[in-house]
C-alpha cells in the first residue's frame, strides 16, 4: 500500500504542558537537590552543618572597588555574570544592573582591612575559593544523578497526527486524524531488577472516504531480574555508593581546604607587614645615614675625620637610599599579591589595619615573654670559662606547642586528607567485589505482559472499538544463560583491581608518613622561630646599645664614624630579623594548627585555635 499524503502531526511532552518546568525551575531545582546533600554530608562528615552557598551577590566588593574608585577594566565580564549582556536565545530573563562610575567619590580613600575583614572579603571573592565550592557542589550533582537511576521515573506524551493524501493506484482519497496519549512508569531497583509500565490510548477518526471512528486502550509491561552476574544491591549500586562517598570526600577535602587557604592568607597579610615594617626601618636607616654623613662632613671641615670616613659615610647612604627604593617596592607588590588573593582588583586602594600589627607584638610579647630577657651574667663570664651550648628546650615552648609524638598522633586522628585516602582503601576493596562478580555466569529471568491493541488510519478494522482484556493480553517469559567461558576482560580486570587495591594502601602510607614529616618540620620550624625571636631581641637591644654609645663618642671624639654606620647596620639588621621572626613563628603556630589537623574555620573564613590544656578550644580570631 502507497501512501501520497499531506500530514501535520504534532508531538507534545506532558511535561511541557505542566506548570513550572521552565529552564529556572529546573536550576532551582537542582539547587535545592545539591545543598540538601551537602548539609546531609556535612552532617555525617564533619559532625555538624554550615551555611554554604555558590551563588555571588550581583555586586561584589571588587565591583564597587572598580567603580568607587574609577578604575580601569575591559568589559563587563570583570563586573562579574550579572553584568554580562545576555546573547540570543538566552534560556532565563533577568534584571541586569547598570554599572554607575560616579556613585562614590572613594578613589583617593585607600580601603583599610584588618586580617578579619580580609578573611571575610576572601571568603567571598576569592576566586579559588569559589572554585573550591563549585567543585564541592558539582561532586552534589553528580550524587542527585546517581540517585534518579534508582528513582521512579515518570513519562508522559500526546500525539497527534492529520492526514489527507491518496492512497494506492487507484488513488482514493484518505483524510482523517490520529491522536494518541500514553504515560509510562519505569523504575530499577537496587537488587539490579527493572521494571517498565506503560498504559495509553488511540482516538482514530477517518473522514474520507467514509466515516468512522474508533479508539482503542492498550497496556504494557515488563521486568528483568539478573539472578548471577550483576545481582545484589552491593553490585548493582556501587556507581551511587561511589558517588556518596565522593561528595563525602568532598567535604573533607574543602574543609582542609579552608584550613590551608586561611593559613595561607594569614602568611601573605603578615608578610605584607613585614615588607612594610622593613621600609620603616630601612627609612629610618636611611635618615639616621643622612644625618650620619653630614656629621661626618662637619668632622672632616674641622679636621677632626678624615676624608676616607667622609667618602664611606656617602657610600653607606646611597646604599641604603637603594635599599630603602627596593624596599617600598617589594612591600608594593606584596600588596598587590595580596589584593589578588583575596579576590580583588590589583589596583585597588588598600592599606592593612597597623593595628593589627600591634596586635602581633602584644600576642607574641605575651604568650612568649619569658623569652625576653638578656641573660647579663652569660655576658660578662670570663674567656677562658667553659663553653657550654645548650639547645632550645621544651620549657621555652609557647602555648600552641606540642611534644612531637603527641602532635602525630594529634593529625593522624584528624587529618582529613588522610581519612580520604583511608577511604579510598575501602572504596579499592569494593572495587574488587564487583570485579570478582563479572567473572561468573549471567542468569537473567526476563517477563512481559501487552494487553489492547494500536490503532492507526491504515487499520482495517478501523470502525471496531478496543479495551484493556487481561484475557486477551500477551504474556511472554525468558531467562537466559551466559556461561563463564570467556572472561579474559573479566580476568584482567579483576587482577587490575588487586594493584589498584595495593596502590591505595600505599597511598595511605605515603599520606601518612608525610603528615609525620610535615609534623616533625613544624615542630622544628616554631622551635627554630622561638629561638630566632629570642636571639634578634637580645640583638636589637644590643644594637639600640651600640648605636647610642657609638653616637656619643664620635661627639666625644672617640670613635670614628665607621663605628657608627655599623652599628646602625647591625641596628637594621636585627630590627628587620626580629620582625620576621615574630611573623614566621605566629604564621607556624597556626600552620601546625592546619596541619595537625584542628584549626576551625567556619564559612565567613574566622579561625579558631585549639591550646592544649585548656577547656576553651579557641583562639577565636
Amino acid at each position: 500500500m502507497e501512501y501520497s499524503s499531506f500530514s501535520v502531526s504534532v508531538v507534545v511532552s506532558l511535561c511541557l504542558l505542566a506548570a513550572g518546568c521552565s529552564p529556572t525551575h529546573y536550576r532551582e531545582q537542582s539547587d535545592q537537590n545539591a545543598y540538601t546533600i551537602i548539609k546531609q554530608k556535612q552532617q555525617q562528615a564533619l559532625g555538624h552543618q554550615e551555611e554554604f552557598n555558590i551563588e555571588s551577590p550581583e555586586e561584589t566588593l571588587r565591583v564597587r572597588l572598580l567603580l568607587d574608585q574609577n578604575l580601569p577594566y575591559a568589559d563587563s565580564s570583570s563586573l562579574g555574570s550579572s553584568y554580562l549582556k545576555e546573547i540570543e536565545h538566552w534560556p532565563e530573563k533577568r534584571t541586569r544592573p547598570v554599572p554607575e562610575r560616579d556613585r562614590l567619590q572613594t578613589a583617593a580613600t585607600p580601603l583599610s582591612l584588618t586580617l578579619i575583614e580580609a578573611l571575610q572579603i576572601a571568603a567571598h571573592n576569592s576566586r579559588e575559593y569559589q572554585a573550591s565550592k563549585e567543585d564541592l557542589f558539582r561532586m552534589a550533582l553528580d550524587l542527585d544523578f546517581e540517585r534518579d537511576a534508582f528513582r521512579n521515573t515518570l513519562s508522559g506524551q500526546v500525539y497527534g497526527q492529520y492526514t489527507d493524501g491518496h492512497i494506492g493506484a487507484e488513488e482514493s482519497v484518505v483524510s482523517g486524524s490520529e491522536a494518541s496519549a500514553a504515560t509510562s512508569l519505569s523504575r530499577t531497583f537496587q537488587n539490579g531488577a527493572t521494571f517498565t509500565t506503560r498504559v495509553g490510548f488511540d482516538l482514530v477518526q477517518l473522514l474520507q472516504p467514509t466515516k468512522l471512528f474508533s479508539r482503542s486502550f492498550f497496556g504494557d509491561a515488563s521486568i528483568t531480574i539478573p539472578l548471577f552476574r550483576g545481582s545484589g544491591q552491593h553490585i548493582v549500586t556501587e556507581p551511587l555508593t561511589q558517588a556518596e562517598r565522593e561528595v563525602l570526600y568532598g567535604v573533607w577535602r574543602f574543609e582542609r581546604y579552608k584550613k590551608e587557604f586561611v593559613t595561607d592568607l594569614i602568611e601573605s597579610y603578615f608578610t605584607v607587614f613585614n615588607s612594610e615594617d622593613q621600609v620603616h626601618n630601612l627609612e629610618e636607616n636611611y635618615k639616621g645615614l643622612v644625618q650620619a654623613s653630614r656629621r661626618a662632613q662637619r668632622l672632616a671641615e674641622a679636621g677632626k675625620t678624615p676624608q676616607a670616613q667622609v667618602d664611606q659615610a656617602i657610600q653607606n647612604e646611597l646604599r641604603a637610599r637603594d635599599r630603602w627604593i627596593v624596599s617600598r617596592q617589594t612591600f608594593e607588590r606584596d600588596l598587590d599579591l595580596f589584593a589578588i588573593k583575596i579576590g580583588l582588583p590589583t589596583d585597588v586602594d588598600i592599606a592593612l589595619n597597623r593595628e593589627e600589627f600591634n596586635t602581633l607584638k602584644e600576642y607574641i610579647n605575651t604568650r612568649l615573654a619569658h623569652l625576653f630577657t638578656i641573660d647579663e651574667m652569660a655576658l660578662s663570664l670570663p674567656f677562658d670559662a667553659p663553653i657550654v651550648l645548650v639547645p632550645p628546650t621544651s620549657k621555652d615552648r609557647g602555648p600552641l606547642e606540642q611534644e612531637p609524638d603527641d602532635a602525630i598522633r594529634t593529625a593522624l586522628a584528624n587529618r582529613l586528607d588522610l581519612r580520604i585516602k583511608q577511604g579510598r582503601v575501602y572504596d579499592a576493596q569494593r572495587k574488587v567485589v564487583v570485579a570478582a562478580d563479572q567473572l561468573g555466569p549471567e542468569l537473567s529471568l526476563f517477563g512481559s505482559v501487552s494487553v489492547g491493541e494500536r490503532r492507526s488510519l491504515s487499520d482495517a478494522s478501523l470502525n471496531s472499538n478496543n479495551r484493556i482484556d487481561f484475557s486477551n493480553g500477551i504474556y511472554t517469559s525468558l531467562l537466559t544463560l551466559d556461561l563463564p567461558l570467556e572472561r579474559t576482560a573479566e580476568a584482567s580486570a579483576y587482577r587490575d583491581s588487586y594493584i589498584l587495591l595495593e596502590r591505595a594502601v600505599r597511598d595511605v602510607q605515603e599520606m601518612e608518613d608525610q603528615i609525620k614529616l610535615q609534623i616533625r618540620n613544624g615542630i622544628r620550624n616554631l622551635e627554630q622561630f622561638r629561638a630566632s625571636l629570642k636571639i634578634q631581641y637580645q640583638a636589637v637591644k644590643l644594637a639600640e646599645r651600640r648605636v647610642y654609645g657609638a653616637s656619643l663618642n664620635l661627639e666625644a671624639g672617640r670613635a670614628e664614624i665607621r663605628d657608627l654606620l655599623e652599628a646602625q647596620e647591625a641596628l637594621l639588621s636585627s630590627q628587620n630579623s626580629f620582625t620576621a621572626a615574630m611573623v614566621n613563628y605566629r604564621v607556624a603556630e597556626i600552620r601546625m594548627q592546619s596541619d595537625l589537623g584542628i584549626l576551625q574555620v567556619d564559612s565567613n573564613g574566622l579561625w579558631h585555635e585549639h591550646i592544649p590544656g585548656e577547656n576553651s578550644d579557641a583562639l577565636t580570631q
